[in-house]
């Protein structure tokens, strides 16, 4: 039993401990952005796990449904990156990416939420879209 345990763990978790996500700095300043307008990027590589691919999909789908009309009025986007794709490799370098990362951007301000959709998109996609609701609120009032 203890066996059947291990190998379910290790299936669970083996995605999370493949990928190559970046530490969470929460509200670093971005060079050169002074626009009020909010960005959600999500950074990857060619390779994707599964984890990975439901972090972008939930993220954007929360961002969507919770921001409906920032994203018709053009105030919010949400855009995927592949960090292997040249024309990507600027903006990547600009806001300091180098691998799996789920960013937020307002101005000067970078939300990371990498660790956080780690965490939650797969097991607790609702705390997940709370995290995102709350962060990208405290953005708004700024």
């Amino acid at each position: 039993m203890k066996t059947f345990r291990l190998f379910i763990a290790i299936l669970l978790f083996a995605p999370v401990i493949s990928c190559t996500a970046q530490p969470s700095n929460k509200q670093v300043k971005a060079p050169d952005n002074n626009s009020d307008k909010i960005e959600a990027y999500y950074f990857h590589f060619t390779a994707r796990c599964t984890t990975c691919r439901t972090i972008e999909a939930r993220a954007k789908e929360n961002l969507e449904s919770l921001y409906p009309d920032h994203f018709k009025l053009g105030l919010m986007t949400f855009q995927s990156l592949n960090l292997e794709e040249a024309p990507n490799k600027a903006i990547a370098e600009k806001l300091g990416v180098s691998g799996q990362t789920l960013l937020i951007v307002k101005g000067d301000k970078k939300i990371n939420l990498t660790n956080e959709g780690f965490m939650y998109a797969v097991v607790k996609p609702e705390k997940f879209k709370e995290i995102i609701n709350e962060k990208v609120d405290g953005l708004m009032i700024r």
